[in-house]
């Protein structure tokens, strides 16, 4: 009966010193928790930048392909026109 008793004891302490270790050790649940977020975090980002790269690549590709698209860059980025063009800018009223 004594003995029971001694084992009883000693099986509870090494229940609560693994507990202990789950909740608040190294590596224990929050730290996963914490872990888990930053992946959902980081695999959100991945996924914003390769949609970035693939029409970053569209691009490219377009670049490579068509004279219009650098045609047309020139135009909008850099305010460039043909010979013989005539460039007219309008400019909205101020509703002052």
């Amino acid at each position: 009966m004594r003995q029971d008793k001694w084992i009883t004891i000693i099986l509870i302490a090494l229940l609560c010193m693994l507990q202990y270790r789950l909740w608040f050790g190294k590596n224990a649940i929050p730290d996963y928790l914490k872990l888990k977020e930053e992946v959902k975090a980081q695999s959100a980002q991945n996924q914003n930048l390769a949609q970035r790269n693939s029409l970053l690549k569209a691009d490219i590709n377009d670049l490579k392909i068509g004279l219009e698209s650098i045609e047309e860059r020139a135009r909008h980025e850099l305010g460039l026109i043909k010979r013989g063009e005539t460039f007219y800018r309008i400019i909205p009223a101020n509703n002052d």
